[in-house]
């Protein structure tokens, strides 16, 4: 009765001994590939399977065997970008595809890579009120891509990436000037409005920085009433059918030949 008792017992362990030994024939191992070409096309399948850990010990081993001729290290870099991405290890992959864009320029996937760079950096910067070094990485990236690849086919999309970084860049300033105004630091507040309108002239925000000057300049600390109507004239100017800017400028005449212009306006 006890030998029959321990039977399962040690059936059980044995099969739990030798698991790990099954999981280790399985595993992906780039170096017993008989070529790089077959290693190539494994790590393709791992990265088309979204076995990433696979995809990129495949790729990086690629990058390193495969010579600088070699028609296939080109696409190896630009898949392990890819495989980099999908651990959400995005400076790798910006790296990756830079490197990419770097080493082999005249490619067809050059573009690509640096369009791709651009967007692995952009991940980076999750919000405008964080540091946005990312941020200014992603822009050099896009504008490069634009100015070495004019005739590139993403060169529409790198300019709407540009613009809505933009965006974040125009709002981090006027969150920064916004919270002096409510703390009424309006001459604080009024440094930042000014630097979202000059360098950022063609974002809402810029819009919205010129309604919070005139708010500034009327409030009872300022009052300085001529600084708000040359504000206004602009405001009126660029959006003269926005129902917010037709409120804050309400009373407001014109300032006959304003100087205030949409990228710099009047202090």
């Amino acid at each position: 009765m006890i030998i029959r008792r321990r039977l399962p017992l040690l059936l059980l362990a044995a099969l739990a001994a030798l698991t790990p030994l099954a999981a280790c024939r399985q595993a992906f191992v780039p170096s017993k590939f008989a070529s790089d070409q077959k290693l190539f096309e494994a790590s393709l399948l791992r990265l088309q399977k979204k076995k990433w850990d696979d995809a990129v010990a495949g790729f990086e081993k690629l990058t390193l065997n495969l010579s600088s001729r070699d028609t296939l290290l080109p696409l190896a870099h630009l898949y392990l970008a890819r495989a980099y991405t999908g651990r959400s290890e995005h400076l790798l992959a910006a790296q990756e595809y830079s490197k990419l864009a770097e080493s082999f320029a005249d490619d067809s996937l050059a573009d690509d890579a640096l369009y791709e760079s651009g967007r692995s950096y952009s991940r980076l910067w999750r919000r405008p009120s964080l540091d946005p070094q990312y941020g200014q990485l992603a822009q050099v990236q896009y504008r490069l891509m634009m100015t070495l690849y004019p005739d590139s086919p993403l060169r529409s999309s790198a300019d709407a990436e540009l613009k809505r970084l933009d965006e974040w860049f125009a709002t981090k300033d006027f969150d920064t000037g916004d919270s002096y105004f409510r703390r009424k630091a309006y001459d604080s507040a009024i440094i930042y409005f000014r630097d979202v309108v000059k360098n950022f002239p063609n974002t809402d925000r810029a819009r919205q920085a010129m309604i919070r000057m005139v708010e500034a300049y009327r409030s009872p600390v300022m009052n300085y009433r001529e600084d708000a109507k040359e504000v206004c004239a602009t405001l009126l100017t660029l959006y003269p059918a926005d129902a917010a800017v037709a409120k804050v400028c309400a009373g407001m005449a014109p300032v006959k030949d304003s100087t205030v212009t949409p990228a710099k306006p009047a202090p």
